[in-house]
C-alpha cells in the first residue's frame, strides 16, 4: 500500500496568459482576440509554458543577473540615480512573424535609399529646392544643415552608413513611422546584449523559434565601413569615436568597438596634421581611415562647426574635404532627423525612387506651410506637439494634456515661429505583454529598427531594439523615461544557418604581435587603474585590521588596537576623533559609517567608486570576465551602513579583497603583455611602494611601542605567514623591516615592486632623441641605489639615530617615486615637457 508521501504532485498546467487583460483599444502584438494567440506567436507560447512557471522566473532572474554582472547600464540624464542605471530586459521577446518581417524589410531599405538621396542632393546640387519639392526654409533655419559640409565628397555616394527607425502600430494593425535617426543612430548594441542574454537563458524557446541572427547584420556593417577606407584598403584603420563614459549609452560604445574589432576613441585622442586624421598613441601619430562616430554632427569640429565643443576634433571637416579619412555616418546627416521633413516624403519617393514610399510616416504637420499652420492651430488638442529641429529640442507637448491657458500660450509661440514646430498624430500605440511580478501586464511598445550600408545597397537588421513603456500612463516609451527593453525575434520558416563575423575557415590571416594604438589617454587611465585597485585594496587591508581587532576585542591587546587606530589617523585613513578614546560600541557604529557612507573627497567608497569609472573609462580593453569582477566589487560596496551589523563588517571587507585580488589575478593572468599592461602594472606597482614605505615610516614613528604595531604591519603587507615560516618568533623590527623593504622575494616587499617598476621602464616607447639613460630610467635606478644602502639593524643601535637613518632612506625612496609619476605623466600621457639631459 503507497503512503501519502509517495503519491505524485499532479500541479495543475500553467497558462503563460493566465489573468492577461489585453489593452482595450490597441493592437496587441501578442493576443489576437481573448483567448486567442496570434499564429507566429503559438510556437513561443508552447515553449515557455514546457518550462513551468518556477522554471520560467528563475531564468528570468538569471537573466537579470548576467546583465547586472555584465555592467549593462544606460545613463538618465537629469537624474541622481540615472548614471550607470541597470538594463532592463523582459523575458518575452517581440515576434515577428516571417511575412510581416519580409515587407518591413522592403520597406525600411526603400526608405534608407531615399533618405540618402536627399542627403546627396541638399550638400550637392540642392535640385530638389529648386524644384520646390523641398522648401529652402525647412533646410537652410534648421541648425542641423552644416554649410562647411556643402560639397563634401562622401566615399560612394553614401552618406547614411547607419539608420535607425522608429516604428509603432496603430490599432488597425499598421505600422507607421514615428522618427528617422541619422547623426548616430543608438541602440544597435543594446539589441545585440538583449539577443545574447535571452537566447543563453531561453536556448530551446530560441532553437525552436528559428530565429533569425544578428550577426550577418553587423558582419555587413564591419565590411561596409572597412571598405570605406580612402588610403589602407588592406588593412584599414577604423575607429569609433565617443563622446566618452557620461553619454547616456557609453555601454553601447564599448561593446560595439570590441564586438567589431575597432578602436574607441574620444576627440582627445584624436588629431589632424596635413589635413589626415591620426591616433596619438604612445610610439607616435597613427593614421586613420575612416571615423564611425557615435558623436552628433555639430560636436564633431570645433573649428569649422560648433565652437564649444571639447568632444570633437579640430580640422575633421578639411580632412573629410580632402578626402583623406571616411566618416560614417556623413557629417551634416542629421539635417533630415527633424520630422518637419516627412509630409514630403512620399512627393520625394514618388520623384527621386519612382515609386510609392512604402512605409507612411505617422500624420505630420509643418508649421511652415500655411495650410498646416492652420491645421496645427485648429487641433491643438488633438495633436502631439513637437520643436521641428533637433538643436532647439524639448518635450513633446501632448495637446489633450494642456488646459486652456496652456493652450493659449502655445498656440501664441506658434504663430511667432510657425517653422519651428511639427504636429503629429497622436497614434494609439500597440501593446505588448511584459513579465512583472510573476505575470504578464500590456505596455506601450515601440520598435527601433537598423538599416546600415551593404556595398551598393542597404541591409536591416532582423530585429532591432524594442522598448515598452515603463507603465501605461507614461505616453513617451523611451529609456530616458524609466522604460524598458525586449529582445526582437524575426521568425523564420525553418532552421535557421549560424552567422559570425569571425572569417571563413582558409581565408588569409596576417599575424599580428601586439597593437600599435594605445592612446596616451587610455594608457593614462590604465596608469589610474592600477594606482586606484591597489590603493583601494591597500585602504581596505587598513581597515580590516581595525575591524578584525574591534570584533574580537576579548583577545585583542589594547596597545596593539590603539597603536594601529593612531597610524591610521596619521595617514588620514580615518578622522582624528579615532584617536581618542572612546566606548567600544562607539567606535563600531563610529567604523561602520565611515567604511560604507558616501564621502565625494575622501575614504573608501570614494576611492572604490573611482576604480570603477576608471574602468568604465577604458572598459574596451577590459575583457568581459574582468568587467565581472569590477562589477561585483561594485555591487558589494553599495550598502548602507544602517542595514549591516558590524560582525558582518570582516566577511564583507574580505570579499572585497577578494574581489581586487581576482582583478590583479585577470590582470595577471590575462591580458595581453603589451604597453596597456605595462602601465596598468607600472601604477600598481608604484602605488604598492609608495604604501608600503608610508606604512613603515609610520610604524616607526609610532608611539609608545614600535612593537605594538608589527603584527598589523604584517598582515596589512600580507605577510605574516612568510615571518612566522622564517623566524618562528613574535615580530621584531629589524626582521620585519627587512622583509617589507629589503626582500625581493616578497611581492609585497619595497624591493620588489622597484625591481619590477625597474624593468617595465626599459620597455617601455622610447624616444629615439631623448638623453640615455631617460629620466625615467634614473630616477628607478637611484631609487634602487638607495634602497641598497637601507639598513635594518640600524634600529638597532641607538635611537634616534638608527631609525632616523632608516627614515632618511625611505623618504628619499619615496621623493623619487613621486618625481617618476610625474615624469611618467610629462612624456607619456600630456606630452608637456621637453627630455632634458
Amino acid at each position: 500500500m503507497k503512503s501519502a508521501t509517495d503519491i505524485p504532485i499532479v500541479r495543475p498546467p500553467w497558462r503563460l496568459f493566465d489573468g492577461y487583460q489585453p489593452l482595450e483599444g490597441a493592437y496587441d502584438e501578442m493576443i489576437a482576440s481573448p483567448g486567442v494567440l496570434r499564429p507566429h506567436c503559438e510556437g513561443f507560447v508552447r515553449s515557455i509554458e514546457a518550462l513551468d512557471l518556477q522554471e520560467f522566473a528563475s531564468r528570468g532572474e538569471a537573466a537579470k543577473r548576467s546583465i547586472r554582472e555584465n555592467g549593462v547600464t544606460y545613463n538618465i540624464y537629469d537624474d541622481p540615480q540615472g548614471v550607470d542605471r541597470p538594463w532592463e530586459l523582459d523575458m518575452v521577446p517581440l515576434l515577428v512573424s516571417p511575412a510581416e518581417w519580409a515587407r518591413l524589410e522592403t520597406a525600411l531599405v526603400q526608405r534608407t535609399t531615399l533618405l540618402n538621396l536627399i542627403l546627396a542632393d541638399l550638400y550637392g546640387p540642392q535640385t530638389l529646392l529648386g524644384l520646390g519639392l523641398l522648401p529652402p526654409s525647412l533646410v537652410f533655419s534648421n541648425p542641423a544643415f552644416l554649410r562647411p559640409c556643402h560639397g563634401i565628397p562622401v566615399p560612394h555616394g553614401i552618406h547614411l552608413h547607419m539608420h535607425a527607425v522608429d516604428l509603432a502600430r496603430s490599432p488597425d494593425g499598421q505600422w507607421w513611422v514615428l522618427a528617422d535617426r541619422t547623426q548616430a543612430p543608438a541602440g544597435a548594441g543594446y539589441a545585440l546584449e538583449n539577443r545574447i542574454v535571452l537566447s543563453r537563458n531561453l536556448p530551446e524557446t530560441f532553437r525552436d523559434c528559428h530565429v533569425h541572427r544578428l550577426a550577418s547584420f553587423f558582419r555587413a556593417q564591419r565590411d561596409s565601413l572597412m571598405a570605406l577606407a580612402p588610403h589602407s584598403p588592406d588593412q584599414p584603420k577604423v575607429v569609433l569615436l565617443t563622446p566618452g563614459p557620461h553619454n547616456e549609452t557609453y555601454f553601447e560604445h564599448a561593446y560595439l568597438a570590441r564586438y567589431l574589432g575597432f578602436t574607441m576613441v574620444e576627440g582627445g585622442d584624436l588629431t589632424v596634421r596635413d589635413r589626415r586624421v591620426f591616433i596619438k598613441t604612445l610610439e607616435g601619430l597613427q593614421p586613420v581611415d575612416v571615423i564611425f562616430r557615435r558623436l552628433d554632427d555639430g560636436f564633431c569640429d570645433p573649428l569649422e562647426l560648433r565652437s564649444d565643443s571639447s568632444l570633437g576634433v579640430a580640422g575633421m571637416v578639411e580632412a573629410a574635404r580632402a578626402g583623406n579619412v571616411a566618416i560614417a555616418n556623413a557629417l551634416g546627416s542629421g539635417v533630415i532627423e527633424t520630422a518637419a521633413i516627412m509630409p514630403f516624403l512620399p512627393g520625394l519617393c514618388r520623384h527621386l525612387l519612382g515609386t510609392e514610399l512604402m512605409l507612411p510616416s505617422v500624420p505630420t504637420w509643418w508649421g511652415g506651410r500655411p495650410s498646416d499652420l492652420q491645421y496645427m492651430l485648429e487641433h491643438i488638442d488633438q495633436v502631439v506637439m513637437k520643436q521641428a529641429f533637433p538643436a532647439a529640442a524639448r518635450e513633446p507637448l501632448f495637446g489633450k494634456r494642456l488646459v486652456e491657458r496652456e493652450k493659449s500660450s502655445l498656440a501664441a509661440e506658434l504663430r511667432a515661429r510657425p517653422e519651428h514646430f511639427v504636429a503629429q498624430e497622436h497614434v494609439s500605440l500597440s501593446a505588448t505583454p511584459v513579465w512583472y511580478q510573476q505575470k504578464l501586464e500590456p505596455r506601450r511598445v515601440v520598435l527601433r529598427t537598423y538599416v546600415a550600408a551593404a556595398g551598393d545597397t542597404y541591409t536591416v537588421m532582423p530585429g532591432g531594439l524594442t522598448r515598452v513603456s515603463s507603465t501605461l500612463d507614461v505616453p513617451i516609451v523611451s529609456m530616458q523615461y524609466g522604460g524598458g527593453s525586449k529582445d526582437t525575434w524575426v521568425l523564420s520558416d525553418g532552421p535557421v544557418s549560424p552567422v559570425t563575423l569571425l572569417a571563413p575557415a582558409g581565408s588569409p590571416t596576417h599575424p599580428e604581435r601586439a597593437g600599435s594604438d594605445l592612446p596616451s589617454r587610455v594608457a593614462e587611465n590604465l596608469f589610474w587603474l592600477g594606482r586606484y585597485a591597489e590603493r583601494g585594496e591597500h585602504a581596505i587591508r587598513l581597515l580590516r585590521s581595525v575591524v578584525a581587532r574591534l570584533a574580537d576585542r576579548d583577545t585583542t591587546d589594547p596597545l596593539e588596537l590603539s597603536a594601529l587606530l593612531h597610524m591610521l589617523v596619521d595617514l588620514a585613513m580615518l578622522p582624528e576623533r579615532f584617536a581618542e578614546p572612546v566606548p567600544l560600541r562607539q567606535l563600531e557604529a563610529d567604523m561602520l559609517a565611515f567604511i560604507f557612507k558616501e564621502n565625494p573627497h575622501a575614504g573608501l567608497r570614494h576611492t572604490l567608486n573611482e576604480l570603477r569609472r576608471i574602468a568604465a573609462v577604458v572598459r574596451d580593453r577590459l575583457s568581459l570576465d574582468t568587467w565581472r569582477i569590477l562589477n561585483q566589487l561594485h555591487q558589494n560596496l553599495r550598502l548602507r551602513h544602517e542595514r549591516i551589523q558590524f560582525d558582518d563588517v570582516l566577511a564583507h571587507l574580505n570579499r572585497m579583497i577578494t574581489d581586487l585580488a581576482a582583478f590583479s589575478g585577470m590582470e595577471m593572468e590575462n591580458m595581453t603583455r603589451g604597453h596597456g599592461w605595462r602601465f596598468l602594472d607600472v601604477g600598481r606597482r608604484l602605488e604598492r611602494a609608495m604604501n608600503a614605505i608610508t606604512l613603515v615610516r609610520r610604524a616607526l614613528a609610532a608611539s609608545p611601542s614600535n612593537d605594538a604595531v608589527l603584527e598589523p604591519l604584517l598582515e596589512i603587507a600580507d605577510s605574516s605567514m612568510t615571518y612566522r615560516r622564517r623566524y618562528f618568533a613574535r615580530p621584531q623590527l629589524a626582521p620585519v623591516l627587512d622583509l617589507l623593504i629589503l626582500d625581493e622575494a616578497n611581492t609585497r616587499a619595497v624591493a620588489f615592486q622597484l625591481a619590477a617598476v625597474s624593468e617595465h621602464i626599459r620597455h617601455l616607447p622610447r624616444d629615439p632623441n631623448a638623453p640615455s639613460p631617460t629620466r625615467e630610467e634614473r630616477l628607478i635606478d637611484h631609487a634602487l641605489t638607495t634602497l641598497r644602502q637601507v639598513d635594518p639593524l640600524a634600529v638597532l643601535r641607538d635611537e634616534p639615530e638608527g631609525t632616523g637613518e632608516v627614515t632618511a632612506g625611505l623618504v628619499s625612496i619615496e621623493d623619487d617615486l613621486e618625481a617618476l609619476s610625474e615624469a611618467i605623466t610629462y612624456f607619456y600621457f600630456s606630452h608637456a615637457e621637453l627630455r632634458v639631459s
